[in-house]
């Protein structure tokens, strides 16, 4: 098992935070304003940008923060660094719960979809923490290893059922991971990740004191098996909202934690500004990336994700092993 560290407790709000909101918001300005489509130079400019632009930006903010304040709480509670939940199945599982919704349900709302898929999520996430808790091996590596394993089996499953039923299009759509189609109307729903984050943020000392063990966390009074509970439906929420609206984030959770934890300590309070915009920097860099690379067609966010997870997972690897 990873040891986490000591809580390293630090100042919410400080003078460089200011200077990560100011970049952050020049980030999506340019957001704003980067695009095939002319808002200048047509008449219909400014309902374009109301449409189009500014529902995207904003579920940029949205999905960013959320997925990696998810991947945050997780390398907590399972005292991991390497889990997130595209490592540990939670997305695979979200998916195979929207699915379902739609082969049981072809006229379903949107909100009886995301319904399905934060269900299936939570059961899923559930299912790998009650597993952790009863194996005995929970080494560093062992862990994701674990999650990459049923996620896998839970995505083969999930592409079985799209096969039989004619939706595999739809499943591959699904777990692209674009914001492309985020247009206004379509993506409210998103605003409820805020709301898992305000609730994240209130309860962040407890998450801070589970992730120092159950053993610990028992001794200073704390409901070690309900703050469990907690965080896997919040973590569930947020995770089934924004595999409905936008796809998958790959490796956005493991990245940006990490980073974080590198300069700042493990104090989940104090960090979680920070998480929530470094996780806002790089979906919103990617999703420019993708925007521009192939222009005026698009690469969606979560293949560049993929690539830049990749490389930094590995190089986390090598840096432990290092550090062994």
């Amino acid at each position: 098992m990873t040891t986490t560290r000591a809580p390293a407790k630090g100042r919410l709000f400080e003078p460089s935070l200011l200077i990560g909101i100011v970049v952050v918001a020049l980030l999506l300005v340019l957001s704003l304003f980067v695009g095939v489509y002319d808002i200048f130079g047509n008449d219909d400019g400014g309902e374009m940008f109301a449409i189009t632009r500014i529902p995207r930006t904003i579920a940029l903010v949205l999905a960013g923060a959320a997925m990696a304040m998810c991947g945050l709480v997780m390398q907590l509670l399972t005292q991991n660094r390497f889990v997130e939940p595209t490592t540990t199945g939670t997305t695979e599982w979200a998916g195979l719960g929207l699915l379902t919704v739609m082969i049981l349900f072809p006229g379903a709302s949107i909100m009886a979809k995301m319904g399905g898929a934060v269900t299936a999520a939570f059961i899923g996430t559930m299912i790998f923490f009650l597993f952790l808790r009863r194996v005995s091996l929970k080494a560093s590596l062992t862990v994701p290893i674990v999650g990459i394993m049923l996620g896998a089996v839970v995505g083969a499953f999930s592409t079985f059922l799209a096969l039989q039923t004619d939706m595999l299009q739809s499943l591959g759509i699904w777990f692209a991971g674009s914001f492309t189609s985020v247009l206004r109307g379509q993506y409210e729903l998103l605003w409820i990740v805020a709301i898992v984050g305000a609730l994240v943020f209130l309860i962040a000392d407890r998450f801070t004191v589970a992730g120092l063990g159950e053993e610990i966390a028992t001794n200073v009074g704390l409901n070690y098996n309900q703050i469990m509970l907690i965080g896997t439906g919040l973590i569930a929420i947020a995770t089934g909202v924004v595999t409905v609206v936008v796809g998958n984030l790959p490796f956005l959770g493991l990245i940006v934690p990490n980073v974080v934890s590198m300069f700042r300590g493990d104090d989940l309070r104090s960090n979680l500004p920070w998480v929530a915009l470094l996780g806002i920097a790089i979906v919103t860099i990617c999703d420019l990336i993708g925007r521009t690379i192939i222009m005026p067609f698009e690469v969606p966010v979560s293949l560049i994700l993929g690539v830049v997870g990749a490389v930094v997972f590995v190089a986390l690897l090598l840096k432990q092993r290092r550090n062994a």
